[in-house]
């Protein structure tokens, strides 16, 4: 019979992780076999940079977090050697670090992950990591509302030089 301190602690590991998939804006599951302690150290180091909480997880556990809710779709990607990125504030960062990081290094392998209450594929991710950062695409909706009246502007500009010009 299993002991009930293992029992109680894989019963809190579970609460855990239920709770960081369910306070997280986005959640990234990669395959990181094949990585050396060099590859795995600067890709934590990048991911705590960012904010992002990179942790290796027993596919059992998560599956047990994600059991009874929406994420359950997670379950398909949950095979072999599993590392979970859980970014709290931007749905980007992670997949963004973790997409630049597996296109240099051909070990570390995106399986899917849930992106703001919903489960996406590895292609989906990745296209999420193409996306500009929430500071860029600020600044290009800026730029995009500043442009008509910027061109107001030279127009007005334009009409008084060659009122002055007639003058």
């Amino acid at each position: 019979m299993a002991n009930a301190k293992i029992i109680q602690s894989k019963q809190e590991a579970v609460q855990e992780i239920a709770a960081k998939i369910a306070g997280s804006s986005s959640t990234v599951v990669a395959d990181y076999r094949g990585l050396n302690v060099a590859q795995a150290t600067e890709l934590r180091k990048q991911l705590r940079e960012a904010g992002v909480d990179f942790q290796v997880l027993k596919n059992s556990i998560v599956r047990r977090a994600t059991e009874g809710t929406e994420f359950v779709g997670l379950n398909d990607v949950l095979t072999g050697p599993t590392a979970v990125a859980f970014s709290k504030d931007d749905a980007v960062v992670a997949a963004k670090i973790l997409n630049d990081f597996s296109k240099k290094n051909d070990a570390l392998k995106l399986k899917g992950g849930i992106v703001e209450g919903r489960v996406v594929s590895s292609e989906e991710v990745k296209a999420l990591a193409e996306l500009p950062s929430r500071e860029g695409l600020l600044s290009m909706l800026l730029s995009v509302l500043q442009a008509p009246m910027r061109n107001f502007a030279l127009a007005v500009k334009a009409v008084g030089e060659k009122q002055e010009q007639e003058a």
